[in-house]
C-alpha cells in the first residue's frame, strides 16, 4: 500500500470542499453545543449503514427513504444531540421530514439532498422551533476551521469530541478521510445513541462506496460493545465530493483506500470504547483457531458483553473461568479439553493461564496485575481445526456506568 498519514486534529472538514458548523440551539442546557452541519461545497455519492435495531428513529426511516431515491447529489447532514426522535410516531416522521426542508431552504438545496440525524433521549418530541432557529444561524456560520466543533455538539454522555483524518496517495493522487463520531453508552453495534459522518474528496461511484463502508464497518465499528445494547439510532455516513479529482475506481486505488478507511473507522471505533461510559478499563478480546471468522466474532461478542466477565475487569479480577464461561455459552461448538488462554499487557500471549482445557501453574498475582491495568489483551484459541480469528474491543462495567444510567432523563 502506498503512504497512509494519520491526521491526529483531522475531523470531518479535513477533506477539501466541506465544511462545518456547531450551534448552540436549546436543546441542551446552558447554552451548549447540540446542533451540527456538515455540509459539501459540490453533490456528493453517499453510502450508509444504520442500526439493525427493529425499533428505529425517525431520521434512519427518513434517511433510508431519501438514499433509497438519491445516493449521488448528497449535501448535507444535519444531526442533532439531546433527542433521539425515536419513538416519537408520525409527528416525530414529520419533524424529521421538516428538518430536511428547513436545511434545505437554509443552504439553497434540495430537500433529498439533506440527511438528518439525531441522538439522545428515546420518546420526546424534537423542539421544531428551536431547531430552526439554529439551522438558519448555523447556515450562515459554516467553515471549515469548524469540524472539531461539530463533533462536540454532537456528544451525548460522551466526554470529548472524537474526530480525525487520513491522508493516502493513491495510483491517480493524493485524497483525505475525514470522520466524527459519538457515541459512550448503548455501544453495540449491529449494522449495519452510536453515530459517525466520514467524508473524503476522493471521487467515488456509491455502489463502491458501499461495498468499501460495509467492509470498514464490519472490521471496526462492528468490533466493538461498551454495555451490549444496540441502540434505535445506530447510523454511519460516508460522504464523497470528488474535489479532490483523484477517482477510486481501479482495484489498486479501492484496495488502497479501503485500508485507509478501514484504519480510519478503526481509530474512530476504540475512540469510542476508551469513553464508553464509567469505563476504566480497554480490552482487546481476540478469539483464533475458529472455523470461521463468524464463529470466532461470535465467541468474541459474547464474552465481551458478559456482565460477569466486565464486572471481574471492573474489579481487577482475574476469574478467567468467567471468560471460558461465556465463550462456552455463545452457540458454538468447540472442545473444551483443546482450549488455551492467555492474557498480556503489550502482546496477548504473555502470560498462558489455560492449556489444553487445564490451568496452568501461572502466579495469580501475576494474573491480577495484568487485569489491573487500565489497557491488555486476551487470547482464547479454540483449536478447533480452523485457522479464522476475529477480534472485539470492549471496555468493564463500573459503578460509574449504573449511576450515569440511572440518571440519563435528569
Amino acid at each position: 500500500m502506498n503512504e497512509m498519514q494519520i491526521v491526529l486534529d483531522g475531523t470531518v472538514t479535513t477533506p477539501a470542499g466541506f465544511t462545518a458548523v456547531a450551534v448552540a440551539a436549546g436543546l441542551k442546557k446552558e447554552n451548549q453545543l447540540d446542533l451540527a452541519l456538515v455540509v459539501a461545497d459540490t453533490d456528493c455519492s453517499c453510502a450508509a449503514m444504520f442500526t439493525k435495531n427493529q425499533v428505529v428513529a425517525a431520521p434512519v426511516i427518513v434517511d433510508r427513504e431519501t438514499l433509497a431515491a438519491n445516493n449521488s447529489r448528497l449535501r448535507a447532514v444535519v444531526i442533532n444531540s439531546k433527542n433521539a426522535n425515536a419513538c416519537t410516531g408520525k409527528p416525530g416522521l414529520a419533524n424529521a421530514r421538516a428538518t430536511q426542508k428547513m436545511a434545505a431552504q437554509a443552504l439553497g438545496c434540495a430537500a433529498n439532498q439533506i440527511l438528518v440525524l439525531s441522538t439522545g433521549v428515546i420518546g420526546v418530541q424534537l423542539p421544531m422551533a428551536k431547531l430552526e432557529a439554529g439551522i438558519v444561524a448555523g447556515a450562515k456560520g459554516l467553515s471549515r476551521e469548524n469540524g472539531r466543533l461539530a463533533a462536540e455538539a454532537i456528544m451525548t454522555t460522551d466526554t470529548h469530541p472524537k474526530h480525525l483524518a487520513v491522508q493516502v496517495d493513491l495510483p491517480g493522487g493524493s485524497v483525505t478521510i475525514g470522520g466524527m463520531a459519538k457515541g459512550a453508552g448503548m455501544i453495540h453495534p449491529n449494522m449495519a445513541t452510536m453515530l459517525a459522518v466520514l467524508t473524503t474528496d476522493a471521487a467515488i461511484e456509491p455502489d463502491v462506496l458501499d461495498g468499501l463502508l460495509k467492509t470498514a464497518v464490519n472490521q471496526s465499528f462492528n468490533r466493538i460493545s461498551i454495555d451490549g445494547d444496540t441502540s434505535t439510532n445506530d447510523t454511519i455516513l460516508l460522504l464523497a465530493n470528488g474535489v479532490s479529482g483523484t477517482a477510486v475506481a481501479d482495484p489498486d486505488s479501492i484496495a488502497q483506500f479501503g485500508a485507509a478507511l478501514n484504519h480510519l473507522c478503526t481509530a474512530l471505533a476504540q475512540l469510542i470504547v476508551r469513553d464508553g461510559e464509567g469505563a476504566t478499563k480497554f480490552v482487546e478480546i481476540q478469539v483464533t483457531g475458529a472455523n470461521s471468522e463468524a464463529e470466532a466474532h461470535q465467541i468474541a461478542n459474547t464474552i465481551a458483553t458478559s456482565p460477569l466477565v466486565k464486572t471481574a475487569f471492573a474489579g481487577s479480577d482475574a476469574n478467567w473461568g468467567r471468560l471460558l464461561m461465556a465463550a462456552g455459552r455463545a452457540g458454538v461448538p468447540f472442545d473444551q479439553t483443546k482450549i488455551n488462554l492467555w492474557i498480556g499487557v503489550q502482546q496477548p500471549d504473555e502470560l498462558q493461564l489455560v492449556a489444553n482445557g487445564t490451568p496452568t501453574e501461572y502466579q495469580e498475582a501475576a494474573a491480577a496485575s495484568v487485569f489491573a491495568e487500565p489497557e491488555f489483551k486476551i487470547l482464547l484459541d479454540l483449536e478447533s481445526g480452523g485457522e479464522e480469528t476475529a477480534v472485539v474491543w470492549t471496555t468493564d462495567l463500573s459503578h460509574d456506568y449504573v449511576s450515569i444510567n440511572a440518571d440519563y432523563r435528569t
